[in-house]
């Protein structure tokens, strides 16, 4: 299914670039929280690979923690957008690396734009070396919900009939199912939402342009936006998400993926069954039958 223009999202990418760091706010909390969870895992890294890395927050982030700049080796920035001057441009759909070519896969806010996630996962899982690792943040499925339910109530309410004008977003619980599904081992997904406040909801819209993350539908067989309708959605977004200080609310939540890729040498959940010492003994309690009342 194709429900995304990329060549309309690189544009959108590209144009953001110069701009990108007074964007940034969202890109450098999935970052820290990529290196913090990282920190936690005492291993070296000699070939990562960041994938959509916008301008290298990321990779900065990471050469910066205290804990991570002695474990990471070699580090390639990759992005859609040539603007951002990658090492090297690539499309996150087809990736042209060799198999098993890198230790570490790590992705923050890029992987939500791709139109097969199980297909994207499977090609970062296929040129991870076996045992090593991936970690990606994603925008979730709470993302601008403010936004989305404005725009739809405004275009109902003057078109009778609206259109999705919101990318969608991964919903965390099929996370993990998405990990298993392209063959990562120990797959995790979890989610955090964060909530950011505006001056006003055309600030908003002024911040996604400026992160290069306004929608890029490929099916555009929708009626255009008008003035009348945008203008109508503001003001049901500030009736009904402004706090009293007359600012207004949005959401924005992070799906994170970590899995690894298959390896002899990884830890195996034994056989059902198979147990050796009973549950009771090792914990040292008196184990009570079915039936039975503890006394």
């Amino acid at each position: 299914m194709r429900i995304f223009d990329r060549a309309l999202h690189e544009r959108r990418r590209g144009r953001a670039a110069a701009g990108f760091g007074a964007h940034a706010f969202l890109k450098q909390l999935a970052a820290e929280d990529i290196a913090f969870r990282l920190s936690a895992i005492n291993r070296r890294f000699d070939r990562v690979l960041d994938l959509g890395a916008h301008d290298g927050l990321l990779t900065r982030t990471l050469q910066s923690d205290q804990i991570m700049r002695n474990r990471l080796g070699h580090v390639i920035r990759t992005d859609l957008a040539a603007a951002y001057r990658p090492n090297v441009v690539v499309d996150e759909e087809a990736l042209p690396f060799a198999d098993a070519a890198f230790d570490l896969v790590v992705s923050a806010l890029s992987l939500h734009w791709v139109n097969d996630l199980p297909g994207a996962l499977i090609q970062i899982r296929r040129i991870l070396k076996p045992d090593g690792m991936f970690i990606g943040a994603i925008l979730g499925g709470r993302t601008l919900t403010e936004l989305r339910q404005s725009l739809l109530s405004a275009e109902e309410e003057i078109r009778g009939g609206a259109a999705n004008r919101i990318s969608p977003y991964l919903d965390v619980i099929d996370g993990a199912g998405l990990l298993q599904r392209a063959g990562f081992a120990m797959p995790v997904a979890d989610n955090d939402a964060r909530t950011v406040r505006y001056a006003h909801p055309l600030r908003l819209l002024a911040e996604l342009r400026g992160m290069g993350e306004t929608a890029a539908f490929a099916d555009r067989s929708a009626p255009s936006l008008t003035r009348a309708i945008l203008m109508r959605a503001m003001e049901i977004y500030v009736r009904h998400y402004a706090d009293p200080d007359g600012r207004v609310r949005a959401t924005f939540e992070f799906v994170t993926l970590s899995g690894w890729s298959p390896s002899p040498d990884q830890p195996k959940a034994k056989r059902p069954g198979s147990a050796t010492v009973r549950l009771a003994d090792a914990l040292g309690v008196k184990e009570h039958g079915t039936g039975e009342k503890p006394g």
